[in-house]
């Protein structure tokens, strides 16, 4: 069972729906203990940094997700939730992340247009069991206005390009990360979560 991390920070009905599509079985929550229970947590959403870590503080989630990373257990993050993973964001102001992936989250490039919302890209850095089926150039759905804009290259997967390089998917162990939406990028977003249910198995 994947454990979907639910503290009011976006949409999460469709993302529980793809992955019942593929036959992977999830749970919207924010108690610890079924997070604990779980096989695998994805931690979704959009909005604003900030007000996403206090809501992770406050329900008592940033501290039982970083004890499930500690323990090996498969944690995703989608869009903000990805942003999430790092150590800090200058999304206005500084504030800290949950600390599982090293690097920084700062605003797109004023060089082109924010948010970044569309379909884009994958560009591929290395072999991974995520990228499993998902061809090189495969198009997926991105809507953000900041990205991680310092990363250590051997967690960089794949990137996209607007405005220079952005880290679309990111991986240290069993911490990972995708900027775009997979529930919403069509037969190559499922596949992707596919990927990742392969690991929880």
């Amino acid at each position: 069972m994947i454990a979907i991390i639910d503290y009011g920070a976006g949409n999460i009905k469709s993302l529980q729906f793809a992955l019942t599509n593929i036959g992977l079985e999830s749970q919207l929550t924010s108690d610890p203990v079924v997070i604990q229970n779980s096989d695998g947590v994805i931690l979704p959403g959009v909005g604003a940094f900030r007000d996403a870590m206090e809501a992770l503080i406050d329900l008592g989630l940033a501290e039982s997700l970083q004890q499930e990373a500690a323990q090996g257990k498969p944690l995703l993050g989608i869009c903000l939730g990805m942003q999430l993973l790092y150590e800090k964001s200058y999304e206005d102001g500084d504030w800290d992340g949950l600390g599982l992936l090293d690097g920084k989250v700062g605003r797109i490039r004023e060089s082109v247009k924010v948010p970044h919302m569309g379909w884009n890209t994958l560009t591929h850095h290395k072999e991974e069991p995520l990228l499993k089926d998902v061809p090189e150039d495969a198009y997926v759905y991105f809507v953000h206005s900041y990205a991680v804009s310092s990363w250590q290259q051997n967690q960089l997967i794949s990137s996209t390009d607007y405005g220079g390089e952005i880290p679309a998917i990111v991986r240290t162990n069993n911490v990972m990360g995708m900027q775009f939406h997979p529930e919403k990028s069509g037969p190559i977003g499922l596949q992707l979560l596919q990927n990742f249910g392969e690991m929880v198995r």
